[in-house]
């Protein structure tokens, strides 16, 4: 397990799913850990039982990024910087998924996702990124894509939309920040068993399918990006810059996924 022993993050969108996963993971390597959520239910409290039984610092905040940007992002950040001053990594993961038919979508619904899913992320970046060069902090920043930056998927036009534009914001990031001592990655992930997925993969059919599309085989649990993300912002990926890591079991790099025995 990669080691961030003494670093403080904030973690969005850490309630469930693979943001929780993800939270667990760096309290895990010894980081203290900011939870974030729209809202505080029991589910958030067992994620944040789950963090401080590796004996880590751990706060929790509350707030909506899917509003007006500039005050959603202010309160977020204000609020997570009061928990914990010494915050010098941001995993940044709050997102949605609500879209239509294309030919369907509105203006709002469309409007909403890219708040939620590009607007916020790269306005964060940004608070946390003037006050570490302010204070000559060397911050760690992980965007969280998936999958659909890559691949297309139908119905899913905004949604594919935001997912690209978080690869694209890795790379250019990058390169405006890393002279500033801030490194920036990304991690996407591939389909993941979480909440959101769990009932859709009940079906046998479906899990059927999503299996004979990934070239391993495997529809995991979230907390397989754990390490990985963990990697990513240690002391050991110090030269990795502008990297979206694909966390898929290689479903992103199959041109034509077929049964292993039919060809």
């Amino acid at each position: 397990m990669a080691d961030l022993s003494g670093r403080t993050a904030l973690v969005t969108g850490s309630t469930q799913g693979v943001g929780a996963a993800l939270a667990v993971a760096l309290a895990k390597s010894g980081a203290n850990v900011v939870l974030h959520g729209l809202r505080w239910d029991a589910a958030a409290d067992q994620v944040l039982r789950d963090c401080e039984q590796y004996g880590v610092q751990t706060a929790k905040i509350e707030g909506d990024l899917s509003g007006s940007v500039r005050e959603s992002v202010d309160a977020v950040f204000d609020q997570a910087v009061a928990a914990m001053p010494a915050i010098d990594i941001l995993v940044s993961n709050a997102g949605t998924y609500a879209d239509v038919p294309f030919l369907q979508m509105t203006v709002e619904s469309f409007e909403r996702t890219i708040r939620l899913n590009v607007s916020s992320h790269f306005f964060l970046v940004q608070r946390f990124a003037q006050r570490w060069v302010e204070a000559q902090t060397r911050g760690r920043v992980l965007l969280i894509g998936s999958i659909n930056g890559r691949l297309a998927e139908p119905t899913h036009s905004a949604y594919d939309t935001s997912k690209g534009a978080i690869e694209a914001m890795v790379k250019t990031l990058c390169v405006e920040l890393a002279p500033q001592g801030i490194r920036i990655n990304g991690l996407a992930p591939g389909l993941f068993e979480t909440p959101l997925t769990a009932p859709a993969l009940q079906d046998p059919k479906v899990r059927e399918w999503m299996e004979l599309h990934t070239p391993n085989g495997e529809v995991p649990l979230a907390d397989v990006a754990g390490e990985a993300a963990a990697f990513l912002l240690s002391d050991a990926a110090e030269h990795i810059h502008g990297h979206m890591l694909m966390v898929d079991g290689g479903m992103s790099i199959w041109q034509q996924p077929d049964r292993p025995n039919s060809m």
